[in-house]
């Protein structure tokens, strides 16, 4: 059996003999697919009069402050994400920003 693969600097042909090709097709079968969960695992500790803390699959994800009438969200860098009208609009902000930026954190959902 031949198989050519093709990318985008190069073209290589491949010759697998059957008892390979069947090989591969036999692991291929076995192996489970594992999803990953959609996102980690985060909490929220109200550390003081106006500040949350965000816990992020057990890392430390950031925070929300509320300043005047407003809540400013701050990632875990420090960085701030931006101010909003709502608790509620900054930590779901914030916790949208963390799955994209902590993807390696990401594990099952206890």
């Amino acid at each position: 059996m031949s198989i050519t693969a093709t990318t985008p600097q190069t073209q290589r042909e491949l010759t697998l003999d059957t008892e390979t090709v069947d090989t591969i097709a036999i692991l291929e079968a076995g192996v489970a697919p594992t999803a990953r969960p959609a996102r980690a695992k985060l909490t929220w500790t109200h550390e003081d009069d106006g500040e949350w803390v965000a816990n992020y699959g057990g890392y430390f994800g950031g925070s929300v402050d509320k300043v005047a009438n407003r809540y400013v969200a701050s990632d875990t860098f420090g960085l701030v994400v931006g101010d909003f009208a709502s608790l509620e609009d900054a930590q779901a902000n914030l916790a949208d920003r963390l799955h994209v930026m902590l993807p390696p954190v990401i594990r099952p959902v206890a």
